[in-house]
Formats: structure tokens, sequence, C-alpha cells
């Protein structure tokens, strides 16, 4: 389709054009069965095989062990920053890497403690901690709380942390994005609407005996508690339908290229692609260092203000949105989740060989 735009927003952001075709022509009368899904019971039958297949790909993508089960729930990764402590418990431990690790620790806060070893605020979030920077950490309590990917800063783990701790991971931005060892997780949440479908739903990919077995307070409310979603199958209350369907349809996507190892392989050659553009380029620099530069959100600016106005204006020109980066930091970003096509970002990488200021 000519006349798509070319989308490098942070979030919604792209899903496959073959993923929203499928959409398109199951919307009205899904899989002819003369109604919408939209329009169906949440406990019908028909609905019923849509979540356990999305269910299923999910588990077979992650390789998820026995120990482990698939969740959907509302509310995003931010309902998820009060969820956590609310059901695992006070005084957990938070390494802070920018804004969604920062929000998670001020929403922990509100319920008890939470400790932060190590922050980079000081530093403009530029990077994330390595292994041996966490090796010398006295680390305590419940479990230890990691952002995997910072679609502000442009940062990323490029590895699992490991930790005497459980390890509880919001994967929110580069969630199916590249093989992860569930195992070594009691939790892993995240908002899809960055890499895996729309907008309103949230996965969990969980510990099974962390989120079948309530032992936090009694006055956290039941809808709040992962025991009550888990015994229900997460269908305590209507769950997000629409959304649960086109998750599992990016997954299949995701399936159907080879996976997550391949996907990996594919986000890989894009983001260094652009990092190289970026870093030759006389008039741009990166933002993250080096060992935490993100394969999902390429985070970079111009020598002034009046130059990034200028490549926000020529590329909206080439049909290419999403540039201006995050209002809270400025800058320039450009998101290159799964969706977006090696032939995307070459069109980027043109434009940025082509500017001049």
């Amino acid at each position: 389709m000519s006349d798509r735009k070319i989308n490098f927003n942070a979030g919604p952001t792209a899903l496959p054009l073959a993923v929203l075709e499928q959409v398109q022509a199951n919307l009205v009368n899904f899989e002819g069965n003369g109604l919408s899904l939209m329009e169906m019971s949440h406990r019908s039958k028909v609905f019923g095989e849509v979540i356990e297949r999305s269910k299923e790909t999910l588990s077979g993508l992650y390789d998820l062990p026995d120990t482990h089960e698939v969740m959907f729930l509302q509310g995003g990764a931010s309902l998820q920053f009060a969820m956590v402590p609310m059901n695992l418990g006070d005084g957990g431990t938070y390494l802070d890497t920018g804004t969604w690790s920062t929000r998670a620790i001020a929403e922990a806060r509100t319920l008890g403690r939470a400790v932060v070893p190590w922050s980079d605020a000081e530093n403009g979030f530029r990077r994330v901690p390595q292994q041996d920077t966490l090796d010398e950490l006295e680390l305590s309590g419940p479990y230890l709380h990691y952002t995997t990917n910072n679609t502000i800063y442009g940062t990323q783990y490029q590895y699992i942390p490991k930790a005497s701790l459980p390890l509880v991971a919001d994967m929110s931005s580069d969630f199916i994005s590249r093989p992860v060892d569930v195992s070594g997780h009691d939790l892993i949440y995240a908002g899809a609407q960055k890499n895996a479908g729309p907008s309103g739903i949230v996965v969990l990919l969980a510990r099974k005996e962390v989120v079948h077995s309530f032992k936090g307070d009694d006055r956290v409310p039941k809808i709040m508690r992962y025991a009550t979603q888990a015994a229900k199958g997460s269908m305590y209350n209507t769950p997000n339908t629409f959304g649960i369907w086109v998750v599992g349809l990016v997954a299949q996507w995701v399936a159907d290229r080879g996976g997550l190892a391949a996907m990996a392989d594919e986000n890989e050659a894009k983001a260094s692609a652009l990092y190289q553009a970026i870093d030759e380029h006389p008039l741009l620099e990166g933002h993250a260092a080096d060992d935490s530069r993100s394969r999902m959100n390429v985070t970079f600016r111009a020598q002034t203000p009046a130059q990034e106005a200028q490549l926000l204006t020529l590329a909206s020109e080439h049909g290419i949105i999403g540039l201006k980066g995050h209002r809270s930091v400025g800058g320039l970003r450009a998101s290159i989740y799964n969706a977006v096509p090696r032939t995307s970002v070459d069109a980027l990488i043109t434009l940025l060989r082509g500017f001049k200021g």
C-alpha cells in the first residue's frame, strides 16, 4: 500500500501489514461466524479458542517452561507498576534506567518501600548497568525489577541480569523481539502497544507458583491480585478480546518469520545500519552509550534544535513520521520495532545521509 506512512512512532506504533490485512478481512465477519469478534461474548467457544491460541503461540515463541503461564490483563504496564509490589511484597529492589523504571519506583513507594541501589539519572540515562556492576551491589527484598528496554532514552539490556533475587522485568518495548530465558524470571510483563499489538492490553509471562497464591495485604482489591486473574484464566472481568486476538496474530507473524532468534537477527541488522549512519554523520550524535544501545529505539540529536526541526520537516515531506523525541527529553528518535521493515530503515538512512543542515 503505497499511501502508508513510514512509521517510526514509539507506541502505539507500526503493526505488521499482513496482520492488519488479516484483521481487516475478519473484522466484520470473524472467521465466518457471522459477527465481529468484538461483538461476541468472551465466554463463547469461539473466543475461548482465540485466547488459547494466542497463549499457545506466545508459549511456543518463548519455549515457555511448565513452571510458567501466559496471562492477559488490562491497564498496560503502568498498572503493573502497582500490581507488582501489591502482589510480590514491599521493599523490592529497582534498577533505575529511565522514565518507566522511575515511575515504577514511584508507584512502589506510594505503597511502601522501594530500594534503588543503582541509577543513571545523573548521567542523563545513557546506559544500563552491566553484570559486573550488579555483582558489586548489595541486593535485598522480595524481587529485583528492571526495565529491559527504555523507549525514551534508547537504552537496552543486552543480557539477562544474574542476581540472588527473583527477577521481575518490564519488557514492554522489546517483547517478542529476541529470545529470553523466561525460566529465570518470576514475572515478565509487557504493554502490547510498542511491539506486540494494539494498546489496552498487557501480556504476562508468570511463574505459576507466584501468581496462583496471594500472600499480600488483605486490603489489596481482589481484581488487583494475580491469583484472582490467574484462577479465572485472565477472564475475571471482561478482557480486551480484540487486543488478545491481535497479539496472537502478531506472535504468529513472528513465528512464521523464523521465531525470536530470526527476529533478533533482523532487528540487529536494522539497528546496526542506522547507528552507523548516525555515527558517521557530522551533525548527529547518538544518546546511548555503546554497550547499552537499544535495538528498538534509536535516540540521537542534531547540533542545534533548528537542525532537528529542519530534519523533521524534511522527513515529513518524504512520508516519514514519528522521529520527534519524547516531549520530556527532546531530540530525535526512531523506533524500529519488529514490524518496521528494513526498507523503512533504509529510507531513513538515505534521508539522514542527504541531510546537510
